[in-house]
């Protein structure tokens, strides 16, 4: 499992659009599985799970976003999991970090 935390400003929409979109077209195999959106006093959550197949690996691999918006403050959580073939400890991870390292990437370019 990998992770990746980050505190980010602008719109929540326009982040969540722009992280599904890079994320989808980041990969051949990517798709989206499922989601879930929650919209509190003053606040909004949507949660959203990926998968992709890691050629390194020869397996699937999941990303889960959770994103959180107060206004223009933003927190974005990133974990993926899935990728080892062990049976009891987690070996060949590479799967995982290459999917984290997407997000990140499109991270390091949101404009805000």
């Amino acid at each position: 499992m990998a992770k990746l935390e980050r505190n980010l400003t602008g719109n929540f929409n326009a982040l969540l659009d722009y992280l599904h979109d890079g994320i989808l077209n980041g990969s051949a195999s990517a798709s989206w599985e499922d989601s879930s959106d929650y919209d509190g006093v003053g606040f909004r959550c949507a949660v959203r799970v990926y998968e992709r197949y890691s050629m390194m690996g020869g397996n699937r691999v999941s990303l889960n976003l959770t994103l959180v918006g107060e206004g223009n403050r933003l927190f974005l959580s990133a974990i993926t999991s899935g990728g080892s073939q062990a049976v009891f400890f987690k070996i060949n991870t590479f799967g995982e970090g290459a999917f984290l390292d997407c997000v990140e990437e499109l991270l390091d370019r949101w404009q805000g």
